[in-house]
Parts: structure tokens; C-alpha cells; sequence
């Protein structure tokens, strides 16, 4: 990828002594009910700069941007911006003042069209005062355009993917003219391509001033993209520094407080019978002639490019799509998944790439959250056996280590690490036979991956068939048993991993697949 520009070390120096910041939080403190998220930071952007923030699921990162963005008010502290005394009530006036941000987790109305979202609440306005829409559509084609991206502005939201959903959220941030955007996790639903152009968005920003706070547990794009690079853990702000001090190594040490000697604890299991196959399944115009089969102990990598369907495919056989044809057999009987109760009751289980808007209810408790498809195990007639639930949830959360006050503390209130903790929590608690994993570590820092990728591990060991989505190659490489790569609906690629070939050549031969060059079957 082409280089943003980053300030050498003296220059980063030089800069922090001789510029007025434009953003400063000064003795931030933000105490919530049993924890302090928080805890006396103090903190700086430049003009100009792209600010790197890196730590741990609740280490505070995203808490200190919504108190920057008015979302949240500080215990103590305060935050100016620009020079000025900045502690923001609400968003929009965060906004007025030039801040912009891009959340982690879709905040965008998907009632509404492409063009209404992003100028929602800035509306054009004719000379009557009325919406000027034609001029708003076409404004939103121009900028559209400006990002190499093709949608018809008069698209409804809920028509797009998740992937073109953060690319419409990362355009309006964009096209508010904003001197400070705060991007939180920008690439975790987003192609090679998207991020490429986001990449050269980020250093178009940089020569016209703009400063840039980029949150990402993706390390690589933190040593492409940054200046300088900040690190939370516990609520507490680590250190600062430029970004040519810092190795990987010592990033994740100061991130998480240890050493983590291995991201992918994958042990070697020998696999046992077909749990799952699948045969010839076809949703027209999605995907076609779809056979796999998936083995106790063994852990299926589904690669693919985003948009090449493999969401798709395994929300058919959790039964949230319908299929035109094909057949599904578990255990060598034939199943039909009409519906994701049916799909439970053979023994499936599905973890999805959106915990938001499927994976939970986030208004409800973790206790609510984990008991709800298993409401059957502690049902006594009519009646719900409340102890039972109670000491089951909180098993199952220490076994995941869920990082929370209690298990009746509400799902939206825990980092995203934690939330996809819950998730899982509640199919394992199910007992399923087969585990479908989609983008398992979307969004998850670098500590709480690794011990994501070692209970996957674990699952498998214990006899489980895992299938797991996931758009990061090495994630992929370095758990999976067999990869099948998938391309514009349809199967390109097989490969054991268990075969010798060198990772290398195996990354290389997936990739072809991936972008249609070739096919190895």
C-alpha cells in the first residue's frame, strides 16, 4: 500500500513542543457504577496528525472519544478543542464545532436512503426552505464518486451490507469538513479495496490539516497509518509516543500487560466423522452448487473476499435464508432448516459478524442475553427455574472470563470483546454440535483474540465441528484445518492445511482464488 507520510520522530518532537494542540483532555476521570473507566488522562492531538490509540477491550479507548463527542460527561477533567474549553452536552454540538466520528458498530438509519443519511440533519435547503432533494442527491453522488465507490444514492441502508453500510458512515464523516474525525475500528467490515481507499483518504485529509484519531486492533494498519500512537490499558493512559519507537512486540506488551508468545493456540486434533455436509445448496443470484463437509474436531476456515458470500451461505443453513435447492445432512441423516429453531434443535449453532443487531439484545442483561435460547434447560412446567439459570450463566461467564460487574449488567455497556464473549456464551451453552463462527474477532483487540482463537481451539478438541468466517488472512491460515474459499457465490478453492505446503505459497494460492485468477480444487 502507498505510504500516508508519517512525521519522523524529531519531527513529531519538534511538533508536540512548538504546536497547539487541537484536541487536549485534561485529567480525564469517568467513574461508572462499580468500575472506573477512566482514571486522570490526559491526552493530545495535533493538527494535522494521525493519532493512533491502541489497548484492550475496555481499556477505556472508546469511552474517552464519547466523552470528547459529548455522548458521555466526565466525572472530573475537562477537554478543550481548538483552544477552547470544549466539554460538549451532545453530539451536535461536538459536531458544530468541527469533530466527526466513525463508531465501531453501525449508527446509521437504515430507513432512510444513502443521501438522507449522510446529510442528516445538514440538509440542503431550497429557497422556499424546504429539503432541496435533488440537489442533496446529487451532492451525494459526487461524493460518492469522490471515494471510488458505486451505490445509487436513493438506496435504502437496509438494502446494503454491513461492509457498504461503514463505507456510507466513513463518507459522511469525510464530507462534513471536519478538523478532527475520530475513526473507531474503520476497516473491520471493509474489503482490501475500501480500505485502500480509505487509506488514501486519510493521507488527502493529512495535507489539508485535518487530524486524524485512528482506534484499530489491527497492529499493521497502526504502523501505516500513524504519527504517534497512545496506549490504554485498565482505564489508564500507558504512555505516548512516536510511532517509529514502538515494535509490535512492545505494543501488545504494553497493551496488555504480558507477553502473548502465540495469537493462534492451535492445537492438533484428529478428526473424527462427518458431522455436517452440505450438498449442491443454491439460493438464485446468491450463491450455487455449494458441497463441503465439515468433521468432528475439525475446524473449516471459510475465506473469501467481502461480498463473496459466505455470510450468505451459512445463514442458509442456520436457517435465517431460505434455500432454492440442496440438502443439508447432519450426522449422515438429512436435516431442513427452515428456521433457526429448527436449526438449534439439530444442533447448530451460529455466532453472527453483526453481535449488534443479531447477536444480542442490548438493552437486556447478560443473564437475559445468554438464558435466551436456552430458556428449554431451565423450564419446569410453565415456570423458570431462576437459580438454575442464574448459576448457569454465571458458570459459563467465568469460563469465557466475560469482563463485567455482574451478569445482570446490560449487553450495550460492555466492550466489544466482552459482548462477543456473550454471544458465544450462549451458544455453548446450548451444546451444539457444530459451531458456526462469523468473523469471531471482528472488532476484538489483540489480548482478547488470542483467547477467542484459544477456545475455538478448544471447542474443536472437545469434539465440536467449527466453521469459521474470517476476512484476516492470518486468522485464517493459523486455525483453520481446511480452508474452502469462496468467490462470487461459488466455491474457487479447497486447501489442507495439514498438507506441508509453506503458509506463504498457501496465502498466495488463496488469494487467486479469491480474486478469480484461479481456481484449486
Amino acid at each position: 500500500m502507498q505510504k500516508t507520510g508519517k512525521l519522523s520522530k524529531g519531527s513529531v518532537v519538534t511538533l508536540t513542543n512548538q504546536i497547539t494542540p487541537l484536541l487536549e483532555t485534561k485529567h480525564i476521570t469517568k467513574v461508572f457504577p462499580g468500575v472506573t473507566a477512566l482514571d486522570d488522562v490526559s491526552f493530545s492531538v495535533l493538527p494535522g496528525e494521525v493519532h493512533a490509540i491502541a489497548g484492550e477491550n475496555g481499556a477505556g479507548k472508546s469511552t474517552l472519544m464519547k466523552i470528547v463527542m459529548g455522548q458521555y460527561k466526565a466525572t472530573s477533567g475537562e477537554v478543550w478543542f481548538d483552544g477552547k474549553p470544549a466539554n460538549f452536552d451532545v453530539p451536535s454540538q461536538a459536531l458544530n464545532a468541527g469533530i466527526s466520528m466513525i463508531y465501531q458498530e453501525i449508527s446509521a438509519l437504515t430507513n432512510l436512503t444513502v443521501a438522507q443519511n449522510i446529510f442528516l440533519g445538514r440538509e440542503p435547503l431550497n429557497r422556499l426552505g424546504l429539503i432541496d432533494h435533488k440537489k442533496q442527491i446529487a451532492d451525494t453522488a459526487e461524493i460518492i464518486k469522490s471515494f471510488n465507490f458505486n451505490i445509487d444514492p436513493q438506496t435504502r441502508l437496509s438494502e446494503l451490507s454491513i461492509a457498504q453500510m461503514q463505507v456510507i458512515e466513513i463518507i459522511k464523516a469525510v464530507s462534513m469538513n471536519s478538523k478532527l474525525i475520530v475513526m473507531d475500528e474503520p476497516t473491520s467490515s471493509l474489503s482490501s479495496d475500501e480500505t485502500r481507499e480509505l487509506f488514501n483518504t486519510i493521507a488527502k485529509l493529512k495535507t489539508q490539516g485535518v487530524a486524524i484519531i485512528y482506534i484499530s486492533h489491527r497492529i499493521e494498519e497502526l504502523f501505516h497509518l500513524a504519527d504517534r500512537i497512545t496506549v490504554f490499558r485498565d482505564g489508564k493512559l500507558i504512555d505516548t509516543m512516536p510511532i517509529s519507537d514502538v515494535t509490535p512486540d512492545s505494543l501488545v506488551t504494553m497493551m496488555v500487560g504480558r507477553e502473548i508468545k502465540n495469537l493462534f493456540p492451535k492445537e492438533e486434533v484428529e478428526a473424527g466423522e462427518i458431522v455436517f455436509e452440505a450438498k449442491d445448496l443454491t439460493s438464485c443470484g446468491v450463491f450455487k452448487n455449494i458441497s463441503f463437509s465439515v468433521k468432528k474436531g475439525e475446524i473449516l476456515g471459510l475465506a473469501g473476499l467481502v461480498g463473496a458470500g459466505r455470510t450468505e451461505i451459512v445463514r442458509a443453513i442456520f436457517g435465517l435464508d431460505p434455500l432454492d435447492s440442496g440438502e443439508m445432512y447432519m450426522y449422515g441423516e438429512k436435516t431442513q432448516n427452515t428456521s433457526c429453531e429448527e436449526a438449534i434443535k439439530h444442533g447448530i449453532a451460529m455466532v453472527s459478524e453483526d453481535r449488534k443487531n443479531i447477536g444480542l439484545v442490548l438493552c437486556r442483561s447478560i443473564l437475559e442475553n445468554i438464558a435466551l435460547p436456552n430458556l428449554n434447560m431451565f423450564s419446569k412446567g410453565q415456570l423458570i427455574d431462576r437459580r438454575a439459570e442464574r448459576k448457569a450463566c454465571e458458570e459459563i461467564s467465568e469460563v469465557l472470563r466475560t469482563k463485567c460487574s455482574s451478569i445482570d449488567q446490560k449487553a450495550e455497556s460492555l466492550s466489544g470483546g466482552n459482548q462477543q464473549k456473550v454471544v458465544i456464551s450462549k451458544w455453548l451453552l446450548a451444546n451444539p454440535k457444530l459451531m458456526i463462527l462469523d468473523e469471531p474477532t471482528r472488532g476484538i483487540d489483540v489480548g482478547a483474540k488470542a483467547e477467542i482463537h484459544g477456545l475455538i481451539s478448544k471447542l474443536a478438541k472437545d469434539g465440536m465441528a467449527v466453521i469459521m468466517i474470517s476476512s484476516e488472512m492470518p486468522e485464517i491460515l493459523g486455525m483453520s484445518d481446511r480452508i474452502i474459499v469462496i468467490g462470487d457465490g461459488e466455491i474457487r478453492g479447497e486447501f489442507d492445511c495439514k498438507s506441508g505446503i509453506p503458509k506463504e505459497v498457501l496465502q498466495e494460492r488463496i488469494l487467486e482464488c479469491e480474486i478469480g485468477k484461479k481456481s484449486w480444487r
